[in-house]
């Protein structure tokens, strides 16, 4: 219904400017009429049913076929009505009908609520009618140019019309289901770097010490190991649509404090001395993504090696750096590791700050170490 109402909105202002224009001509010609009282019926019967459709219609559980035969039904009276109020050789000559463009309301209305079908159909029928219109008159069959450019014009309305709201309806529901997938796949990779950060990492140790101690514990390990892949085949799949966290508001949380956590005597944190205020839950996200990044230096680099994290803090911007010195990583490596399935950078780091509207740079090189310079706007860290 979204995009369907301002059509019937749009619809609705252009019945009273047709209603206004006819009435108009109406009142002019008033007097050339061969019946004075059957224009000022027409004209009344116009006024009244526009205004009962325009209340009608703005109601989406009444555009329904009874309102929509009868808004069709009463313009081709309207319609047919000119040929016992006109004078027939006025007729002849081609002056316009009483309605004039009032009566492409209903058409309007069926393409709008139908697409270009029922359009083209409504059109036919109030074409039919303009057309009868001369026969009725006592004249004869024989319908001037105006009347059939009239009848084209109509049915050219009635068909543009509904082609367009049956293109803006579908791009709507495509739109939905887009806006549906992006939430469901960012609760996957959410998930994905939850389990990244607890049994795939608890799967892959006991696949390498089982390997390690051989025998029994080998064939642990090769179980394992099996379940580990089967595991991040399954985060890796498309999620269902329709399942989407709802995240509440946070409080402000001190990013400085929960980064300070992380010091050891391997690790050395250097943050602002006063508090680094960011929503709790972006501050959330930003601790994990570090301690991703550390746990990656005690996993992948020799024992003894030293890391440091970096917090800045400025108006425009939060950054945090984590740099080791340990053998860095040989170009190409990081996107070799997003293709085997392993989710420790492109999920648990590089999907945290990409959800928070950031970006993670990654420099390295074999023996010079790793430096993961992760920056999110201040404006994004407000609308997380």
């Amino acid at each position: 219904m979204g995009f369907e109402a301002p059509l019937w909105r749009a619809l609705a202002v252009f019945r009273i400017a047709a209603l206004l224009y006819a009435g108009s001509l109406i009142l002019r010609n008033i007097d050339e009429y061969r019946s004075q009282a059957g224009g000022w019926t027409v004209l009344a019967v116009m006024v009244a049913w526009t205004a009962y459709t325009v209340y009608g219609y703005a109601d989406p559980a009444r555009r329904r076929w009874p309102l929509l035969a009868a808004d069709l039904a009463v313009a081709a009276g309207c319609l047919l009505a000119t040929a016992w109020v006109e004078r027939p050789e006025r007729i002849a000559a081609g002056v316009p009908t009483l309605t004039m463009a009032w009566v492409a309301a209903p058409v309007l209305a069926w393409a709008v609520s139908g697409g270009k079908r029922r359009g083209s159909a409504a059109a036919a029928a109030i074409g039919a009618a303009s057309i009868a219109v001369h026969g009725i008159a006592g004249r004869g069959f024989m319908p001037t140019q105006a009347t059939f450019n009239g009848v084209v014009l109509v049915f050219l309305a009635g068909f543009v019309v509904g082609h367009v709201a049956e293109l803006g309806i579908e791009a709507e529901a495509r739109l939905a289901r887009a806006i549906e997938l992006e939430a469901a796949t960012r609760e996957r990779e959410r998930l994905a770097r939850r389990i990244h950060d607890s049994v795939l990492q608890v799967l892959a140790l006991v696949q390498r010490r089982g390997g390690e101690l051989g025998g029994e514990a080998a064939e642990l390990g090769r179980l394992a190991g099996e379940q580990e892949a089967a595991l991040r085949t399954l985060i890796g799949s498309r999620p269902r649509p329709g399942e989407r966290e709802r995240p509440g508001a946070d409080a402000d949380a001190d990013l400085g404090a929960l980064l300070n956590a992380h010091a050891d005597a391997a690790v050395t944190v250097s943050a602002p001395a006063g508090a680094v205020p960011v929503p709790a839950r972006a501050a959330r996200e930003i601790d994990a993504a570090v301690a991703a990044a550390l746990d990656n230096v005690r996993r992948h680099c020799p024992p003894g090696t030293r890391a440091w994290v970096l917090l800045e803090d400025d108006p425009q911007a939060v950054t945090v750096s984590v740099r080791d010195d340990g053998p860095g990583m040989p170009a190409g490596r990081v996107a070799e590791a997003e293709a085997a399935g392993r989710l420790g950078i492109s999920q648990s780091i590089k999907g945290r700050i990409r959800d928070l509207g950031g970006t993670v740079a990654i420099v390295s090189a074999p023996g010079e170490g790793t430096e993961i310079e992760m920056t999110v706007p201040r404006a994004r860290l407000t609308a997380a």
